[in-house]
């Protein structure tokens, strides 16, 4: 099968992957509607279509935390990764440098902050989780900072884990013994390129950024429990005081669905926001990350750089988001999938075919600049999430 969009990479990764690492990346919370809401929001936004308007030289070009950006999408960061792929963000992160589009880091990432960052030139982001142990977290973002890493997305939507089903059929999470790790390996076997590919050639496969606090030899079952023990639920805005006193590079805030809370970011002095609901592996039944963007986007008024991540599958997603407000996207499934299926040449395909949707894209809506998409390209028939400017 020749891959054509994100859709088919999809298919590629459920092909290779082991059923409980292909579920984990697909699947959502609960019943996972607004895991469906993030694509199906935004796939009902439609745009205007405008003619014999000069598009001969279109730029899809912006500026991003201090850097200039070939197009306005992030590689959102993704756990697990480097079981995904040989050595997964490795290759991820060198597929992102060469198509000139930023890329985050995980602190449950396969592959450590050094690992990454000794493969490619420039320094990317760094996603951070609020861990209890805040020794950890200050040894963390010593060795962010001695990567030269400049920006942080502190991700605040996860103050306790949520349940995901799929992840419990497949023996993922809460079968840490014997039984968990016998049907994982039963689904190993049945994904022999892979198993040769990662399972073997893979190795180490440990979490490199939080191996040195993770109990000796755990696997997949002991990383779920130590994320169901280390995770901080007391956190509140006084810890971004804390971190600011720690940290004096650029912070963004990871998670952010509700206009007030906007508003309170802006307020703690922090230099951007990510409009996200964890693509919907979070809070099932919060808001499409699409419908809630338009009334986030007006509260911070343009002060800080606003993000978006959750459902994105397209170049033409891209932009609907992008007129409803944001100043760049993150995608995040979209190069799990790409990684899956392809590794670095997956990734790298994923985000040329973004690209060159976008390109068409802009030709047909009339615009051949990013500052020039706003929300009157939105067709007003369709502004259910919109209000006008």
């Amino acid at each position: 099968m020749r891959a054509a969009d994100v859709s088919d990479l999809r298919i590629l990764a459920r092909r290779r992957l082991p059923r409980f690492l292909f579920e984990y990346i697909d699947g959502g919370a609960f019943a996972e509607t607004t895991l469906k809401r993030n694509v199906e929001d935004l796939q009902t936004l439609s745009v205007r279509q405008r003619v014999l308007r000069e598009v001969a030289e279109i730029d899809l070009s912006t500026e991003l935390f201090g850097r200039r950006a070939a197009l306005p999408v992030a590689l959102a960061p993704v756990g697990l990764a480097g079981l995904y792929a040989r050595r997964g963000e490795v290759q991820a992160a060198r597929a992102a440098e060469a198509a000139g589009a930023p890329f985050c880091l995980s602190t449950v990432a396969g592959c450590s902050l050094e690992e990454v960052r000794a493969a490619v030139q420039a320094p990317f982001w760094f996603q951070l989780y609020m861990i209890r142990d805040r020794g950890f977290m200050r040894d963390l973002l010593a060795r962010a900072e001695a990567a030269g890493i400049d920006t942080l997305l502190l991700t605040v939507d996860l103050p306790v884990s949520s349940t995901r089903y799929r992840d419990i059929r497949t023996g993922l999470a809460g079968a840490s013994g014997v039984g968990g790790l016998a049907s994982r390996m039963w689904q190993v076997a049945q994904r022999p390129g892979w198993a040769w590919d990662v399972g073997l050639f893979g190795r180490p496969h440990q979490l490199g950024n939080v191996a040195g606090v993770m109990p000796p030899g755990a696997g997949l079952g002991g990383f779920f429990d130590w994320v169901a023990a280390n995770y901080d639920p007391s956190v509140t805005w006084k810890e971004i005081d804390w971190l600011r006193e720690l940290w004096k590079g650029r912070l963004v805030l990871k998670g952010v669905l509700d206009p007030d809370d906007a508003r309170a970011c802006v307020a703690a002095g922090v230099e951007g926001i990510v409009v996200s609901n964890h693509g919907g592996r979070q809070l099932d039944g919060a808001p499409s990350s699409i419908s809630a963007l338009p009334a986030v986007a007006d509260a911070v008024e343009r002060r800080i750089t606003v993000l978006m991540d959750s459902g994105v599958r397209s170049g033409l997603d891209v932009i609907r988001a992008i007129a409803s407000g944001a100043d760049g996207v993150m995608v995040g499934r979209a190069w799990a999938y790409a990684l899956a299926a392809q590794g670095q040449r997956g990734v790298a395909k994923m985000l040329a075919t973004i690209r060159a949707e976008m390109l068409v894209a802009m030709a047909l809506i009339g615009e051949t600049r990013i500052a020039g998409l706003d929300r009157s390209l939105l067709i007003p028939a369709q502004r259910r999430f919109c209000d006008a400017r």
